[in-house]
């Protein structure tokens, strides 16, 4: 009995490991996987149909166009050029991306999360002030400026930001653990949620007046992805 017992719980924590281990995107079973929206003849496999790996060629794992600079002329001075299994359907169960970001001077990429990706950065160009908020209780605040060559990680799931605190345009390169990271920019959730969230809820959660609220979320908040 001892013995059966010990087994299953043997098996129960390797199952758990397991499931932690598998956090990020499963591997792929095969050589390629490229996305195809054309569900003919294909195989649903990680969120996309596959294409017959017969049919594959060069162009499905190739994107040109991250040497141009973003539109930074907007309300927060950024523009993330995203290169992610959209971008590039070879992507597809490799569990990686890429992203440029442009910033104008003091433009910042406004604090966000990525659900399903760790980030490295690296900065190409400029001065970047970055940081990212661990988990609660502590919400500990860890910050770096960044100068060109210089690289930053931001964990998975946790909210970061840059800002840019230079006097000209400033550029980034990052990975991403993720074919399809996600982003929740925080403002833009709580504030211009579609439909919004009852205000008087807000204004109790974040201790504040509802007509400050209300205004908030009259606003229009730019996505800069």
């Amino acid at each position: 009995m001892k013995k059966g017992v010990s087994f299953l719980v043997t098996v129960a924590l390797m199952a758990l490991a397991s499931s932690l281990a598998s956090a990020s995107d499963p591997s792929p079973l095969q050589d390629t996987c490229v996305a195809i929206y054309e569900p003919k003849n294909a195989v649903f496999v990680n969120g996309k149909f596959c294409k017959n790996p017969n049919l594959t060629k060069a162009e499905d794992f190739f994107y040109s166009g991250l040497d141009k600079p973003g539109n930074v002329s907007n309300p927060v001075g950024s523009a993330v050029t995203q290169v992610n299994v959209a971008q590039i359907a070879g992507l597809n169960t490799l569990g990686i991306s890429a992203v440029r970001i442009d910033y104008a001077p003091y433009g910042q990429n406004p604090p966000h999360t990525h659900p399903r990706a760790t980030e490295i950065l690296t900065v190409l160009e400029g001065t970047l002030l970055v940081g990212f908020v661990t988990s609660n209780p502590e919400n500990r605040l860890f910050t770096k400026v960044l100068n060109k060559g210089d690289v930053f990680v931001f964990p998975i799931g946790l909210i970061h930001f840059q800002f840019n605190i230079g006097h000209t345009n400033a550029v980034a390169i990052a990975g991403l653990s993720s074919q399809n990271p996600g982003v929740i920019t925080i403002a833009n959730a709580v504030f211009g949620s579609d439909p919004a969230i009852d205000p008087d809820f807000l204004a109790r959660a974040f201790q504040l007046d509802k007509n400050v609220v209300k205004n908030l979320q009259s606003r229009f908040w730019y996505d800069n992805n």
